[in-house]
């Protein structure tokens, strides 16, 4: 089935999801492959960015995972039937969110349904849950917001103690990425990484909630579609 790219100025940069379909990228928005680095014991502690990926102004992605022209959309979806529903709740994440327990200058925010498995939130020693108890020491805080602010999918943010009661995010492009995530079993594809507030828009018409970052299903396994569950981990879905 042909898709029509027009009547898209190259200045509205959008994403739009396709029902049981494909994602459609419009506005010349970067795509480019992030890795993460690890640590000789397989903790994620940042992220390096890979190839930039050539494409047109308007471009169309895969996320049924069975292309065989990824990231690109081949229309296999069609042949395989694949369903592409759309399940994950479409209320606000302050709505969802819960605060967790601590103490000290820093207020942690979790919405648990965002959550894509990346790892960046412990490591063999502790998490940023057990971290919060000694969140008073500069350098416990300093390594918190550095885990959060990786966090792909934003299922973690935090706020500091008399700035304000906004969630501060991290500076972050106007760009599409192609996460591949390290396990120890090798690499395996992650989710597509939509960063800087880009509208997203599901297949009914209806807009996702605009947000700094946003990790969208690119195997097609997540049971909370669009957004990754972290199913690609379970799985191992290989490139």
């Amino acid at each position: 089935m042909a898709l029509n790219y027009q009547n898209n100025s190259q200045d509205e940069k959008k994403v739009v999801l396709q029902e049981n379909g494909s994602i459609i990228v419009y506005g010349n928005i970067p795509l480019v492959r992030k890795v993460q680095v690890v640590t000789e014991f397989g903790e994620p502690i940042a992220w390096k960015k890979g190839a930039v990926i050539e494409t047109g102004e308007n471009y169309e992605l895969c996320r049924c995972g069975l292309s065989n022209d990824k990231p690109f959309c081949d229309h296999t979806h069609e042949l395989v039937d694949f369903n592409g529903k759309e399940t994950a709740d479409t209320g606000l994440m302050v709505e969802r969110q819960v605060v967790l327990p601590g103490s000290g200058k820093i207020i942690v925010k979790r919405d648990y349904s965002l959550c894509s498995d990346s790892g960046f939130c412990g490591n063999r020693f502790t998490t940023i849950d057990q971290m919060l108890a000694e969140s008073d020491d500069p350098r416990v805080l300093s390594q918190m917001i550095a885990m959060i602010e990786r966090c792909p999918s934003g299922s973690y943010t935090y706020s500091i103690v008399g700035e304000g009661e906004a969630d501060i995010e991290p500076d972050l492009p106007q760009q599409i990425a192609l996460i591949t995530d390290i396990t120890s079993q090798g690499p395996i594809i992650g989710p597509i990484w939509v960063t800087g507030y880009i509208p997203i828009k599901r297949s009914d018409g209806l807009p996702l909630e605009r947000r700094n970052r946003v990790t969208l299903c690119r195997c097609g396994l997540s049971k909370n579609k669009p957004f990754c569950d972290g199913k690609h981990r379970e799985m191992k879905v290989k490139e």
